[in-house]
């Protein structure tokens, strides 16, 4: 069997994306040379983007595994270098598409990606968990999806996803978000402390700035959905993220209970006074299914009505509709899943919450953006 020809292996190396980044290594730079010997043996020499690259055992398998997949092969013989400066400087500019300064891209009139805040009124109501099991069904229809953990102080959806301990890769000031075994690739401020029990003790200003940062700095691509989890109620950064996405959409999470009601009506207030669209509720913690007779009986742990009174009183106030998204029943593997990492959509696809959560994600997925209750940046003029 004759040597195959050095283009034959580029071919096969342009198959491989970088685990960060998600584009093909030969694109980014990272392919340094290929010698092609005449017993069919293959040398390889690729830069990794820094030194000690997380994700460098999943390159080396990768690249080892498609070249030698290319017919007449015998051996690969791979070996891991890293860029110099220039060569990041080149990365730099290949993924900043020649740009010298950071933009918020989903901020961008031809932004394509849809961009979904998820509020509350108030803590304990399971945002976090909503956000995160929407994500991962999302990913699980083949969507590109992303999360920016914006609840500065109650950072806590890298834990949900396995990744609590991952630090992000960064090209001198640009960041690589943290991917996921499920697809979902993810930036919080947790994973940018030094030391993941450090707390985060920060005032308006700063607080300001860490968004824009895991908004511009950080390397997303091509994302179809971006998911934003943030703090409850309507503080610094819900004003923050009104002032730099105002074309963000934005979902209310509540408890059926009175108390939580009223809070997260408030949080809907908050985003349509920041010109933002809300496009829906979900009632979390919604009913029990009894331990005894089964799911067919409810128990209403914590009342009813909480989530039809929210989308009654802002679809009033707004004068369009909010609908119910969906109520997300109680389920001891919803809790369990998130504290191992294991989001239940993924640990336990079937359990009722797991199927509830999925309708949803299905649902906000398929909607158009309207632009009912959005701010369209036309200055009106005078007549001549």
């Amino acid at each position: 069997m004759s040597a195959p020809s050095a283009d034959l292996v580029r071919e096969a190396l342009a198959t491989v994306n970088d685990p960060e980044i998600k584009r093909p290594i030969t694109e980014l730079g990272m392919v340094d040379s290929v010698e092609v010997h005449d017993d069919g043996r293959v040398a390889v020499h690729v830069l990794l983007t820094v030194a000690g690259c997380p994700l460098k055992d999943t390159i080396t398998s990768d690249v080892t595994t498609a070249v030698g997949a290319v017919d007449g092969v015998s051996d690969v013989d791979l070996t891991l270098g890293v860029m110099d400066a220039d060569q990041r400087a080149e990365l730099k500019k290949t993924l900043n598409n020649g740009q010298a300064q950071r933009e918020i891209p989903f901020a961008q009139p031809g932004s394509l990606t849809r961009v979904l805040a998820i509020a509350s009124g108030k803590g304990g109501v399971g945002k976090s968990s909503v956000t995160v099991n929407l994500a991962l069904s999302m990913a699980r229809e083949g969507m590109k999806v992303g999360i920016v953990d914006a609840d500065v102080y109650g950072h806590s959806v890298p834990a949900m996803l396995g990744v609590a301990d991952h630090r992000p890769t960064q090209v001198d000031d640009l960041i690589m978000p943290v991917p996921t075994a499920s697809g979902v690739s993810v930036i919080s401020i947790g994973m940018l402390k030094p030391r993941r029990d450090q707390v985060v003790a920060w005032r308006g200003p700063m607080l300001d700035r860490a968004l824009v940062q895991m908004l511009s700095d950080v390397y997303w691509g091509d994302l179809d959905v971006l998911l934003l989890d943030l703090p409850p109620g309507t503080g610094d950064i819900a004003i923050s993220l009104g002032q730099h996405l105002p074309n963000a959409e934005v979902v209310v999470v509540t408890t059926p209970q009175e108390a939580a009601a009223e809070v997260a009506e408030r949080a809907g207030t908050m985003a349509s006074m920041m010109h933002q669209r809300v496009v829906g509720v979900v009632e979390n913690m919604s009913w029990l299914p009894c331990p005894h007779c089964g799911p067919e009986h409810k128990l209403d742990v914590f009342g009813s009505g909480g989530g039809e009174r929210v989308t009654r009183t802002l679809s009033e106030r707004f004068g369009y509709d909010v609908k119910l998204l969906g109520s997300i029943p109680l389920d001891p593997s919803l809790r369990e899943g998130g504290d191992v990492g294991k989001p239940i959509v993924e640990a336990d696809p079937t359990a009722p919450a797991a199927i509830e959560l999925s309708r949803v994600a299905a649902d906000l997925a398929g909607r158009g953006r309207g632009l009912a209750g959005m701010q369209l940046g036309l200055t009106p003029t005078g007549r001549a």
